[in-house]
């Protein structure tokens, strides 16, 4: 639509060239929100396409520590405070050598949308370092965290910003951050969420994001008419925190996970997976999920040089419901045809953008169910959202209350979601139902605020 090539060329020009993910971040919002924006006018008279896609600030800084040769180390850290129209910055840290502005800023747009479906008073950042926390020494990790939370100081606080950990940042890691924070400021804010539960965390934090997408899917799967999770094959890309619980929640709910990979490959047990030693292996052992297969001999383990071209194997391996929970595209248009050859019915990201928009389009026009990452994978950041709420009362809630509320958020979001997408002609949509939920009650915020 001419209004959204209008902002998305402004809106290229005004960024670096290289932020590929983040324009495609914006233009997928734009094409499902164009209804909106033309049809009342209010949008366009206040800007708020423009102000929603310019992150409020962007901090860049140097982080120098040293390592355990004595060596000085230099690496660079970010944070993109992007939106607080309805409460704190609220986003991740992630560290991983891949970390630049564009894709924080990628990231940073997403949780703006995610944070609002929760109905929580969150706002959406993003921030992280391209340190590699992968062959480091725990005292190592505990400098690097040191000298980066030296800088990051300056800029958040539990009414300004409240990061969370993400890719590479766990509960060691926000543990070493928290610690210098109250260093330097002498003080015991919630400023980080994601903390480990003897000093301020909150219960079902790292299982949040894995069990909400399941929860999701099944709200999803009966507001569609279809039967439950008891007895379905179910493929899940990835081993980090997210996979290994949406994993353990597929398991509870009755379903038969076969797939996990890892950066080096993929494991298909068609009796499902072994829970209690994939945790094992990425928990404890930190290795290679080659190692699955020495104490399961029956589980198939394919190289990723070995992966059929254009696509992945774990989605060629036949499955009623798939969840890629590993990291951004890595479900081609390739990948989508397998799953819809083999029967697939639903795909659930877990991960951030993992599906590319030509894979979406194909699941769409099949009539395949599709939920996206800022709706199904807000489970996270509504348990981080509950830690704040702790936190600021200075009380602890039990593992079943946490629990409860989880489920409820999810199973809330979905609905919001399915009724936008019905009430805006695209039912069935959620791509397109959580993008207009999510944009509206930003927009509206923000209208209501003022300039």
């Amino acid at each position: 639509m001419t209004v959204s090539n209008d902002i998305l060329n402004k809106i290229k020009k005004s960024n670096c060239s290289h932020d590929e993910t983040f324009f495609q971040a914006v233009e997928e919002v734009l094409d499902s929100i164009a209804p909106i924006i033309e049809s009342d006018p209010i949008y366009e008279r206040h800007s708020i396409i423009e102000r929603l896609t310019t992150p409020d600030r962007e901090f860049k800084f140097k982080v120098v520590w040293m390592d355990d040769n004595q060596k000085i180390q230099v690496n660079t850290g970010y944070r993109v405070q992007f939106n607080n129209a309805l409460g704190p910055y609220k986003g991740g840290l992630r560290f991983h050598p891949s970390v630049n502005n564009g894709i924080l800023k990628f990231l940073g747009f997403e949780q703006i949308l995610k944070n609002s479906l929760t109905g929580l008073p969150i706002g959406g950042g993003k921030g992280g370092s391209d340190f590699d926390p992968k062959g480091k020494s725990d005292f190592e990790i505990m400098k690097f965290c040191s000298a980066f939370m030296t800088e990051l100081h300056k800029y958040i606080g539990p009414r300004i910003d409240v990061p969370a950990g993400d890719i590479g940042v766990g509960a060691r890691e926000i543990g070493y951050l928290f610690g210098e924070y109250k260093k330097i400021t002498s003080t015991y804010d919630g400023i980080l969420t994601g903390k480990p539960f003897m000093f301020g965390g909150s219960l079902m934090r790292p299982e949040a994001t894995g069990y909400g997408c399941v929860f999701f899917t099944d709200e999803m799967l009966k507001l569609a008419g279809k039967d439950d999770f008891k007895g379905r094959i179910c493929a899940v890309s990835g081993a980090g925190n997210v996979a290994i619980h949406t994993i353990e929640k597929l398991y509870d709910m009755g379903a038969v996970p076969v797939t996990c990979t890892d950066s080096r490959g993929t494991i298909y047990d068609p009796r499902g997976i072994n829970l209690k030693l994939l945790k094992e292996l990425k928990f404890k052992k930190r290795v290679s999920l080659e190692e699955y297969c020495k104490e399961h001999s029956e589980a198939i383990y394919t190289k990723v040089e070995d992966y059929p071209e254009g696509g992945h194997e774990v989605w060629n391996i036949p499955c009623d419901c798939a969840f890629p929970c590993a990291t951004q595209n890595e479900l081609t248009e390739v990948d989508a045809r397998n799953l819809i050859e083999n029967g697939c019915i639903s795909i659930s990201e877990g991960a951030n953008m993992p599906s590319t928009p030509e894979a979406i389009e194909l699941f769409q026009k099949n009539d395949i169910l599709f939920a996206p990452a800022k709706a199904a994978n807000a489970g996270g950041v509504a348990v981080s959202e509950f830690e704040m709420a702790q936190n600021a009362a200075m009380i602890r809630w039990s593992y079943e209350k946490v629990a409860k509320m989880l489920e409820q958020t999810m199973r809330e979001i979905c609905k919001r979601v399915h009724l936008t997408a019905k009430e805006y002609g695209v039912a069935g949509n959620y791509v397109d139902g959580a993008n207009i939920a999510g944009f509206k009650k930003v927009a509206d915020a923000m209208i209501a605020e003022g300039v």
